[in-house]
């Protein structure tokens, strides 16, 4: 029996991956088991940051490979095994699809060797105010450089957050592609989070300060109607650098309208869009958000902030509404005005949300990009 290690068309390389949930985890395990599917033999690398987790065990068509992990700073987690095992894993590929940003992310670009890089840049990296946030966040910068030079191809949710990346400088000497993150139909759920007629506004996602959660509070807290309610859902317990639940709860206080739900998954997120009339994205720092994408395919209106690519969904649809960050008037009105959206133009608007953002679209965009470079392609077409 041969004992040859397998070969790979494709090796995607990212620090946190299933059962974490997180915008970066879902485009790329999205793209991962799509590319499977496809018949592309796909590899991940990642981190053992759940120690519960087989070290490999092979999910929807991909072989997952995670590295032990001996402690974390801030949200980078410490493995001097990863990269090491992403580069090995890398150079028995086709290609390399890195997640940026990563801590480790210049060196496993090197340590691809030869094998050709398509990088995924998810968000010039954001962290909480503070000197220890400040000097992870110019560390991450300098990976980040590093492994985009050594890129032959790089991608982002959108035109938008690309050009207003500080990195464009780089990413436009590169193949460039802005490609909306695979966004699931979740159309069907039942609305078993819903309680009575009034307005019941919702937001999904990760409880951190990033999310600006507490203006969406504060914005809530400004409608009387004791019939409205905020439905909050999000991974709070495990989520790495830190939960903001804290502060939310300060600012909930009493108000038994606003119900904070954790984490949902499969069929619960289906229910989510199913029971709210609104979603609120009030993010200080967003490059694209699938989760109000996804609401917007169920015929969901959104309210977002006025951030690069984190806005580029609604106005690419004109499906909701762009506020100033930080600014609850702002997000209430909009709220309140959203909320009278007729039936009819919202169907409209959630097929064209779609049609832009559905998986497979995203799909036949990453493969197109994946087969450019794997035959050969070094620069931009004319």
């Amino acid at each position: 029996m041969s004992t040859r290690e397998p070969q790979y068309d494709l090796t995607v390389a990212l620090t946190y991956y299933t059962p974490y949930m997180s915008g970066v985890t879902h485009t790329a395990q999205t793209v991962a088991e799509g590319m499977a599917a496809r018949g592309w033999r796909v590899a991940v690398v990642t981190s053992q940051h759940d120690p519960a987790t087989p070290r490999r065990e092979r999910l929807n068509g991909v072989d997952v490979h995670r590295a032990p992990v001996l402690g974390q700073i801030t949200r980078a987690q410490i493995s001097p095994a990863y990269p090491l095992l992403a580069g090995r894993l890398a150079r028995r590929s086709s290609l390399l699809y890195l997640n940026l940003p990563m801590a480790e992310g210049s060196v496993v670009a090197r340590l691809a060797g030869r094998t050709p890089v398509v990088s995924m840049l998810h968000i010039d990296l954001y962290l909480p105010p503070g000197r220890l946030n400040r000097v992870a966040v110019a560390a991450s910068d300098v990976t980040s450089r590093s492994a985009l030079r050594r890129s032959t191809a790089v991608l982002a949710y959108s035109d938008d957050q690309a050009h207003h990346s500080k990195f464009w400088p780089l990413m436009r000497e590169k193949i460039y592609r802005p490609i909306p993150s695979p966004c699931l139909d979740r159309r069907g759920g039942q609305p078993r989070y819903r309680h009575g007629d009034g307005l019941h506004v919702g937001f999904l996602g990760r409880i951190v300060e990033d999310k600006g959660i507490v203006y969406l509070v504060r914005a809530f807290r400004r409608i009387a109607d004791p019939r409205a309610r905020l439905l909050i859902g999000g991974n709070y317990k495990t989520v790495m650098g830190g939960d903001d639940l804290a502060a939310i709860r300060a600012e909930i206080g009493a108000d038994s309208r606003i119900q904070v739900l954790g984490e949902l998954r499969g069929q619960e997120i289906d229910d989510f869009y199913a029971s709210i009339d609104v979603f609120a994205l009030p993010s200080v720092a967003e490059s694209f958000g699938i989760v109000q994408a996804e609401a917007m395919m169920c015929g969901v209106p959104s309210v977002t902030t006025d951030l690069p690519g984190g806005r580029y969904p609604v106005l690419a649809t004109q499906f909701g509404r762009v506020v100033p960050p930080r600014d609850p008037e702002a997000l209430e009105r909009a709220i309140r005005e959203m909320a009278d959206a007729p039936a009819d133009w919202r169907e409209s608007k959630a097929r064209e949300a779609r049609k832009l953002f559905g998986a497979e679209r995203s799909l036949d965009a990453h493969e197109e990009v994946f087969t450019l470079v794997r035959d050969g392609a070094t620069r931009p077409a004319p």
